[in-house]
């Protein structure tokens, strides 16, 4: 697994574990840099945590609208932490094409969620890749 991998897990983690508590996940995650007691944070975690947490409002209506059948807070916490991520870098990681932004979301549905998550994550990012090309120049105005 590479480090961006690695990276977006960790990043799911922070997300997951910050909903559930019911926190700030850049908080939380600061809380971890520097800490002894659990493995170092990436510099591409933190950016991605950032990221989510930043432009939250944003992602959570653009998986919100195309979660074809499904209500945001009805999806298991873990997908929500995924779309976000796998959002994220869709519309705002320059550096990141849009297939593998897809492709590590998919893979961490199926290392970390459900049977159907997978296939479920891969239809809400394909359907926003889609459009993505209009959503950044919209969000770059």
């Amino acid at each position: 697994m590479g480090a961006r991998s690695k990276a977006r897990k960790r990043a799911v983690d922070v997300l997951y574990e910050a909903e559930a508590r019911e926190v700030d996940p850049v908080t939380l995650i600061s809380e971890r840099v520097g800490s002894t007691e659990v493995a170092p944070v990436n510099d591409y975690t933190i950016t991605l945590v950032e990221g989510v947490r930043d432009n939250a409002a944003r992602i959570d209506q653009l998986i919100s609208e195309h979660a074809e059948g499904w209500n945001l807070n009805r999806m298991p916490a873990v997908d929500r932490a995924i779309l976000r991520i796998g959002l994220y870098e869709l519309l705002w990681a320059a550096d990141v094409p849009d297939a593998v932004a897809i492709d590590e979301a998919v893979e961490l549905a199926k290392t970390l969620s459900t049977d159907d998550s997978p296939r479920f994550v891969n239809g809400v990012l394909g359907r926003i890749a889609g459009i993505a090309g209009h959503l950044r120049a919209s969000l770059n105005t």
